[in-house]
This record gives structure tokens, sequence and C-alpha cells, in this order.
């Protein structure tokens, strides 16, 4: 679960800024969060843009990894507007480096550490050993804290354009898909040990990234990604460009948001702990 504060703009042109807050701290990006926060900004009238009706509506947000882009389907259902789904391109992924060594225990494991608005040890579950399964969770779990204390360590990737982005975020494992509509199945750990069952925006488009550099990112073709929790994303590649002396790939990535509840937060003058404990 992510929360994502709305704030006013920093550059010309954006509709809002972002922040993002999650069991780990501050994520520099987190896509579906962006797609969750377009579906309420536009369903609620938190931004209105012109002619926002029936068809596609797009909202530029300033996050701390920069400005994306989210374009929302878009259709009025009883007066009220509807959005069916919202496709966010994203800041420009690249491989940091492929194949490194970390040690897993007292063994050692290789994984292509990849940015996509954050930077993430990608691994197959098979050079781990462990199924992707709800079963084996706590075991993913352990694994993927253990692989984010050795990367930090060995790793220390920093983007080349902005310094403040630095350090693993999780450990992303793939694993073949369930859904026959996917190309592959994942589950992002979070080196604080938490869990992203949704397919994961930046995620989708770090592991687009080493794809890509692979040459197995489907030509033409979305990548459909496979969440633990059943969910699909849909990613595609929009632009190749550089990020300093890497290559780097633009991608667009494509879920939907549903609004499930709304709370009130209230401040009475006569609690003492109105501001907060400690």
């Amino acid at each position: 679960m992510t929360a994502s504060l709305l704030t006013q703009p920093t550059t010309p042109g954006a509709h809002a800024g972002l922040v993002f807050m999650d069991a780990a701290g501050y994520p520099s990006m987190s896509g579906h969060s962006v797609i969750a926060a377009t579906t309420i900004a536009l369903e609620r009238a938190l931004i209105v843009t012109p002619g926002g009706t029936d068809g596609e509506t797009t909202l530029a947000f300033d996050t701390p990894a920069g400005t994306v882009q989210a374009t929302a389907r878009v259709e009025r259902r009883g007066g009220q507007i509807s959005v069916d789904s919202v496709a966010v391109t994203n800041v420009p992924a690249f491989v940091h480096a492929p194949s490194c060594p970390v040690a897993l225990g007292t063994r050692e494991v290789r994984v292509d550490l990849a940015y996509g608005g954050a930077f993430y040890a990608i691994v197959d579950t098979e050079a781990v050993g462990v199924p992707l399964t709800t079963k084996r969770l706590p075991e993913l779990r352990r694994m993927g804290v253990e692989i984010c204390e050795s990367a930090r360590k060995t790793l220390q990737p920093v983007h080349p354009l902005d310094g403040s982005i630095a350090g693993v975020a999780g450990v992303i494992f793939t694993a073949p898909p369930t859904d026959p509509e996917a190309h592959l199945r994942n589950v992002t750990v979070k080196c604080s040990g938490s869990i992203d069952r949704s397919p994961g925006g930046t995620g989708t488009s770090a592991v687009m990234a080493v794809l890509d550099a692979m040459g197995l990112l489907p030509d033409g073709l979305p990548f459909v990604h496979e969440g633990l929790g059943g969910a699909l994303m849909r990613g595609r590649a929009v632009q190749r460009t550089a990020v300093g002396d890497r290559p780097a790939l633009v991608t667009q990535i494509e879920g939907a948001a549903w609004i499930t509840g709304e709370h009130t937060f209230l401040l009475d003058d006569d609690d003492p702990l109105e501001e907060g404990g400690f």
C-alpha cells in the first residue's frame, strides 16, 4: 500500500505534484500510485481540465524522480466522470549494471540492477530456488531483504543525472506467468521487507529495460506483467533515449484503479494530541 500526497506543481505545465509514502519510506516514484491518484483526482474533481468528459484526459505530475504524464481513458456514466484505465509515461528506464553477483547466505546469485523510477535488483526465482507462490512468500521476503542488504553494500547505484536518487529500493523476483495473457509474473520485496502485490509501475519499467537490453522485449506488442495478486499491467516502449552515457527506454505503463473508500481526518481543538504525539 502506498500513500500519495497531492501538492502544488513545481514545473510549468504540471497539474500537481505527488509525494509518495510507503512502509519503506518515501519512494522517488510509484507507477501504480500515479494510476490511483489520477483516477481519484478526476473522479472526485480534485483536478479539473477543459473538456474532461468522454475520451482521453492527460495530467502531468511532478514527482521526486521527475515529471510524468498520466493519460486517462474517461467517460461519463450517470452524470459522473468514470476513469476506465490510466497509462503513465514514466521517466526513462535503464540498466545500471547487468548480471551483478550478490551474496545470498553462503552462495552467490546474479541480479540485473535496473532503474525505472527507482533502482531494483531483478532476479529470476529459478536462481534462488524458490517458486513464486503466496505460500513461499516468507522465504522470498527473507531473501529479498538479504539481497537488498548485499546489493546496498556492493553495488551502491546513483542516478547519473540526479544524485539524490540512490540506493536499491527493492528486489523484483520474476517467474513464468499464470495468466495466459502475461509474459512474466513478479513480486517486489522492498528493502524494508514489505511486499508489493501489484505488478508495479516502476518495477515494470525496470524489467522492460532489462528485457530490451537482452533483445527479449516483445517487438511492437505490449509487455504484460502479472503481479502476485493476479493484476496485470501493460507496458509499451514509447521512445529510446539516453540517461548520461547509458541507453534508456521511455515506457508507458497502463493499469486501472478503483476507489474503495473515503476517510476524513478531523482536528479537535480540545484534543491534547491534536498535532500528534511525541
